[in-house]
C-alpha cells in the first residue's frame, strides 16, 4: 500500500509540476508506467480502466472544442457585452449578472470553458469600464469561483461529473433530475457569499456605453448563429442518450464536427476561423491524463486503500442528509489536497465497495460530485483548471498569492459546499434518485 501511495504522490507531483513541458497526460502516463513496472497495477487492468474513462474523457474534450470554436466566433464576448449593457450602469447588478453568465457557461460548456474563456473577456470589459483594481479582482475571483460552483447540473458540466456518471452508469436525464435543483441552490448561495465578501469594493455606477456594441464581437456570423442550433441539438441529444444507450461523447462529438465544418469553410483566401489551431489547442492531453491517472488510482484500489475509505463511508450510512454531507466534505478535503480528478476516482471505487443502504449510496455518489466540484477551490492545487486560471491571471498582471487564495477559498467554498450538500440530502429524501 505504501508503494502505491508513493507512486500516486510522485504522479501527482509530475502532473502539477510538468517538468520540461511534459504535459498532464504524459506525466500521468509516466506514473502509470511506474505503477505497472512495480506491480502495483497489472497490464490486465488497462482495458478495464479504459472502458471506464474513454466516454467521459472524449465527451469533455469535445465540449471544450465546441467552446473554443464558439469563442473564436465571438459567442462569449457577444454574451458578455450584452451583460454589460443589461447591467444598466449599476455595479452590483453587473456583478450578479456576470456570476450568472459564468454559471450558464459552466453548465453548458464545462467549468474549464467558463473559467479560462470567460475570465479574459471579463477582464477586457472591466478595463474598458475603468474599474479599480479591487473591483476588478472581485469580478475575476467571482468568475473563477462560479465556474466550479455552478458546474453541478449536467453530466457534461465538469469532467468529474462525466467520470462519476459513467462509472455508476447514470444517464443524463437521471443525473439532471437530481443535480439541477442542487445547482440552483449552489448558484444562489455563491451569489450571496460573493456579494457579502466583495460588496464594499463594487462600483456604485458605471457607464454601460463605454463597452463596444455586442454585435461587434461577432467574427463569423454563420458559425455564431449555428452555435444556437448546436446548443439545442446537444441538449436534446444528451437527454436522448440514456434511453438510446448512446455514449455522451458521440453527441458532443457530433456537435463539435458540425461547428468544425462551419469554421473550416473557405472564406476568401482561407478558412472562416483558424480551425487547425483550435483543434491543436483542444485538451487532448486529458485523454492520456484520464487513462494514466486512473491506472495509478486503480493501484490504490488493488492495494486495499479504497477498502479502508469504504469502511469510513460506512460509518456515515445514516440516511441521505448525513451521507450527503459526509461524502461531500470528505471529497472536498481530498480534492483540495490531492486534486479532484484522482479524488473522484478513489471515492467512486470506495462507494462501490462499501456496504451501504441504497439511498445512502445514491447520496454519496452525488455528494462525491459536489465535493470534487467545489473542493478544488479550497487550494490552488485542487484542480488543473484552477492552476491554468491562475496562470491566465498572472499573464494579465493579476497575481493571487497562496495566502490570499487560501483565505478567499475558505470563505467562499465552505458555505456553498454545505448549502449544496444539505440541498442534495433534502432533495433525495423528498424525491429519491
Amino acid at each position: 500500500m505504501w508503494l502505491a501511495l508513493a507512486v500516486f504522490a510522485l504522479t501527482l507531483i509530475l502532473v502539477i509540476w510538468q517538468p520540461r513541458g511534459l504535459g498532464i497526460g504524459t506525466s500521468a502516463l509516466l506514473g502509470a508506467a511506474l505503477a505497472i513496472g512495480l506491480g502495483v497495477v497489472h497490464p490486465g487492468d488497462i482495458p478495464e480502466v479504459w472502458g471506464i474513462v474513454w466516454d467521459a474523457t472524449f465527451a469533455f474534450v469535445f465540449v471544450i472544442l465546441i467552446s473554443l470554436i464558439l469563442d473564436e466566433a465571438g459567442f462569449f464576448r457577444w454574451a458578455a457585452l450584452h451583460i454589460a449593457r443589461m447591467g444598466r450602469g449599476i455595479g452590483v447588478r453587473l456583478f450578479i449578472l456576470v456570476i450568472w453568465l459564468g454559471a450558464a457557461i459552466a453548465a453548458l460548456f464545462a467549468n474549464d470553458g467558463a473559467a479560462l474563456i470567460l475570465t479574459p473577456i471579463v477582464m477586457e470589459m472591466l478595463l474598458a469600464l475603468g474599474f479599480s483594481p479591487a473591483a476588478s479582482l472581485a469580478f475575476v475571483m467571482a468568475t473563477g469561483f462560479i465556474a466550479d460552483a455552478a458546474s453541478l447540473p449536467l453530466v457534461i458540466s465538469n469532467l468529474v461529473n462525466i467520470v462519476s456518471a459513467s462509472f455508476f452508469r447514470i444517464d443524463f436525464l437521471r443525473y439532471a433530475k437530481v443535480m439541477v435543483p442542487v445547482d440552483l441552490v449552489s448558484i444562489l448561495a455563491s451569489t450571496g457569499v460573493l456579494w457579502l465578501l466583495y460588496r464594499r469594493v463594487l462600483p456604485g455606477r458605471y457607464d454601460p456605453l463605454a463597452v463596444a456594441e455586442p454585435k461587434s464581437a461577432i467574427r463569423d456570423p454563420q458559425t455564431f448563429r449555428l452555435g444556437f442550433f448546436v446548443l439545442v441539438f446537444l441538449l436534446a441529444g444528451y437527454f436522448a442518450s440514456g434511453p438510446l444507450h448512446l455514449p455522451v461523447s458521440f453527441v458532443a462529438g457530433a456537435g463539435a464536427l458540425i461547428l468544425m465544418a462551419s469554421a473550416a469553410r473557405r472564406v476568401g483566401e482561407g478558412p472562416a476561423l483558424p480551425v487547425g489551431r483550435i483543434v491543436r489547442e483542444a485538451p487532448w492531453q486529458v485523454v492520456l491524463f484520464s487513462l494514466g491517472m486512473y491506472l495509478v488510482v486503480y493501484g490504490l484500489r488493488n492495494q486495499g486503500l479504497t477498502l479502508l475509505l469504504a469502511k469510513i463511508l460506512e460509518v456515515f450510512d445514516r440516511g441521505t442528509m448525513v451521507a450527503s454531507l459526509a461524502s461531500a466534505v470528505l471529497s472536498a478535503v481530498l480534492s483540495a489536497v490531492m486534486n479532484n480528478m484522482p479524488t473522484v476516482m478513489v471515492m467512486a471505487l470506495a462507494i462501490r465497495d462499501a456496504g451501504l443502504d441504497e439511498m445512502a449510496r445514491q447520496a454519496m455518489i452525488y455528494g462525491n460530485v459536489i465535493g470534487a466540484d467545489l473542493g478544488p477551490k479550497l487550494t490552488p492545487i485542487g484542480s488543473l483548471a484552477t492552476l491554468l486560471w491562475l496562470h491566465v491571471l498572472a499573464r494579465r498582471g493579476i497575481r493571487v498569492g497562496f495566502g490570499l487564495y487560501l483565505r478567499t477559498g475558505l470563505m467562499l467554498t465552505l458555505p456553498v459546499l454545505f448549502a449544496s450538500a444539505l440541498a442534495l440530502g433534502l432533495w433525495l429524501a423528498l424525491v429519491g434518485a
